[in-house]
């Protein structure tokens, strides 16, 4: 996502338009959760590896809500809040705030039950980004600068339409609807907007529905192809059973559209991904750098591993997945692997910058999201997942610090492996 920003200002110029986690043993002894058989969206059985690896319930604690503290209250923060009720979360080092980071501050409100946290985040965005009238209606400019209020551009990034509804379903299910906003309400809206839109003026659904994919960009011809980080169908098995729009066996059929092309677009015996691609899986070249495994692509595993635990429909390929991704990085050196390659495991020869900074390191959101793989049970010793716990939010030795991307990444991992990232279902009384 973090390259996106030159090429969307760019193109975009041309458009004028839960339940609590099971509860675990407080001991100091390894827990051994099973998953069951269709998945902890069904059963209601989260796994936490950390516990499974032998950690505390209490240091596990702890380690998420120090993760928290720093990414949203800390010094080095990405959270921060306007007035009484409003907030915003900031890509410091590209300043601004877009539609990626304002969602998953979203998700992680509604996964943590920090619903001021959520409710201010949703404000801003509805105020400053969501468009009101016109031919993107419904949908939200995807960059912001901050310090100016300017839009960077005015066309939306599909996946924080995906992050969105979704936090909006959670959060409808989790707190209800009469608390001061109509959560539901505004996911309908969202998904309302994505179908009235016809290609007029070349406005797009979010999905290419001749295809049942998301798209990159819902607006001319970014419509065409995808990004293999959007693809969540773990998300779209809850939009059909929580969005009640009319358009449930859609989704259904875009989920399993998406296992079947995450197959494709990770068939390396590496188990690496190009960043964009065609619906068939194949690169989709660029005018900013080419085709490779490179920032967006670290949140496909962290994708893959959700769908495996929340619904385990298509385990056994999951499962041989996690082994390829984690065996080729396991022999890339497990605390000295880079963060670009080329999907046959080589270094690229194109080097693309994160902000302003160009060099490969051993970036801690590859770490977060290649430990989140270890959901899928491949990682026998828990090498991953301790060297996820031994990693730190912090500085690298360089001086150069990433507490947006690192961070969030850094975070959602953290949740996802002590059973603290769940398909919220409402509430019973």
């Amino acid at each position: 996502m973090k390259q996106r920003l030159k090429l969307l200002v760019t193109s975009l110029l041309l458009l004028t338009l839960g339940a609590a986690p099971a509860a675990a043993q407080r001991s100091g002894k390894p827990a051994k959760a099973q998953l069951a058989p269709k998945g902890a969206f069904y059963s209601g059985t989260y796994p936490n590896l950390f516990r499974e690896a032998g950690y505390r319930q209490a240091d596990i604690d702890q380690k998420v809500a120090q993760a928290y503290h720093d990414v949203f209250e800390g010094p080095n923060k990405v959270y921060f809040e306007v007035g009484d009720s409003l907030a915003y979360v900031s890509d410091v080092k590209n300043e601004d705030a877009r539609t990626e980071g304002l969602s998953y501050g979203l998700m992680v409100a509604v996964q943590l039950n920090k619903k001021e946290v959520f409710d201010r985040l949703w404000r801003w965005s509805k105020k400053y980004l969501q468009h009101q009238s016109g031919p993107l209606e419904g949908y939200f400019a995807w960059s912001i600068n901050t310090a100016t209020m300017k839009r960077n551009s005015e066309g939306p990034a599909s996946d924080g339409e995906l992050y969105f509804v979704t936090s909006l379903l959670f959060a409808a299910n989790r707190w209800g609807n009469a608390t001061g906003i109509n959560y539901y309400q505004e996911a309908r809206r969202i998904l309302d907007a994505s179908w009235k839109k016809d290609g007029t003026g070349g406005v797009h659904n979010l999905f290419n529905t001749q295809h049942k994919q998301i798209s990159f960009v819902p607006v001319g011809d970014m419509y065409t192809w995808t990004d293999p980080s959007y693809h969540v169908p773990a998300f779209l098995e809850v939009w059909a059973e929580y969005a009640k729009d009319g358009h449930a066996q859609f989704y259904r059929d875009c989920a399993d559209t998406s296992r079947v092309f995450l197959h494709r677009a990770c068939v390396a015996p590496t188990g690496l991904n190009y960043d964009y691609t065609a619906f068939s899986g194949q690169p989709h070249a660029t005018r900013w750098a080419p085709a490779a495994f490179r920032y967006d692509s670290w949140r496909v595993p962290m994708n893959i591993a959700m769908d495996y635990v929340w619904f385990g429909k298509d385990r056994a390929w999951q499962q041989q997945y996690a082994q390829r991704f984690q065996g080729f990085l396991r022999a890339k050196g497990l605390t000295t692997f880079e963060d670009q390659f080329n999907v046959d495991g080589s270094r690229p020869d194109f080097i693309l910058p994160a902000g302003k900074v160009k060099k490969l390191r051993h970036s801690l959101g590859l770490v977060a999201t290649s430990a989140s793989a270890s959901l899928m049970r491949q990682d026998k010793n828990f090498d991953f997942v301790h060297a996820l716990w031994n990693a730190k939010l912090a500085p690298y030795d360089d001086g150069y610090f990433d507490p947006y991307y690192d961070g969030l990444l850094y975070l959602f991992s953290l949740m996802h492996l002590s059973g603290n990232y769940q398909a919220i279902k409402p509430r019973t009384h």
